[in-house]
């Protein structure tokens, strides 16, 4: 599979709120980012963690692909991301776009950084 189909395999997985497919296309020690700033999901099981909750929260977030670009080990793309209503009646959060940055080691994504 090329890093781009794992990406969008890897976002297909996210819209779906499906926690184990998402992980299982990372390293072990991969992590979700703020670009060039703090690891927001550190390893395998921060991820999964921090999504279900995340997905518990916004039981309707989803990213559509605007643009998609693969370059080397690196998968860029131009997500627009809606949240819904929260489940635990926070304020909506607005539609958003970010530049998520995928790395990746072999196969594997190690690292995605999003660029807000």
């Amino acid at each position: 599979m090329s890093h781009l189909a794992t990406a969008e395999a890897m976002l297909a997985a996210y819209n779906a709120q499906d926690v184990d497919t998402y992980v299982s296309y990372m390293t072990d020690d991969a992590c979700e980012a703020n670009y060039r700033g703090a690891v927001v999901r550190e390893g395998k099981e921060g991820t999964r963690s921090g999504l279900a909750a995340a997905f518990a929260k916004w039981p309707h977030n989803r990213a559509e692909i605007r643009e998609k670009q693969a370059i080397g080990n690196y998968v860029l793309m131009r997500e627009y991301v809606t949240r819904g209503p929260a489940s635990d009646g926070s304020e909506l959060v607005e539609p958003f776009e970010v530049i998520a940055i995928y790395s990746f080691e072999g196969d594997k994504c190690s690292r995605v950084e999003f660029v807000r």
